[in-house]
């Protein structure tokens, strides 16, 4: 619970912490909800400068539909160093989508808040299955 929950700053009472949302074992284990319990355990064994990016399986405790699934793969990166900008991160995301959905697939990074990055970024990309026009896979989002 404390690489998963406590430190990423998130509260005792957040409903990501309840049965509903988390898949807890036996032990008072439980099964990571987010790659974030990467970045934790480098910065704890490790000095800066770090760069690290950690893909992974997540579990949550969703019920599966169209656009939900209790196991997803999810791909963070971090970068701990002086003299680095919002701009080298929006620059290592866009080079990282056009080399993993190729160099057709248009991005987005956005302002997001999470409780454990200041400041902190979302990226979004278009839909792979239509190329951005709009499918069922993307419910016409593109």
């Amino acid at each position: 619970e404390f690489h998963n929950f406590d430190a990423l700053n998130t509260p005792q009472d957040h409903p990501s912490r309840n049965l509903a949302d988390t898949f807890y074992v036996e032990g008072g284990k439980l099964l990571r909800t987010q790659t974030s319990t990467v970045q934790i355990r480098v910065m704890e064994n490790y000095k800066p400068p770090i760069r690290i990016i950690s893909p992974g399986r997540c579990y949550r405790n969703d019920k599966p539909d169209p656009s939900h699934s209790p196991v997803f793969h999810q791909v963070e990166a971090l970068v701990v160093d002086k003299g680095i900008s919002m701009s080298d991160l929006q620059d290592t995301l866009q080079t990282f989508a056009s080399i993993m959905f190729g160099s057709g697939v248009q991005s987005r990074i956005r302002p997001h808040f999470f409780p454990f990055t200041e400041p902190s970024a979302e990226m979004d990309i278009s839909c792979v299955a239509c190329a951005g026009k709009g499918c069922r896979v993307c419910k016409q989002s593109g």
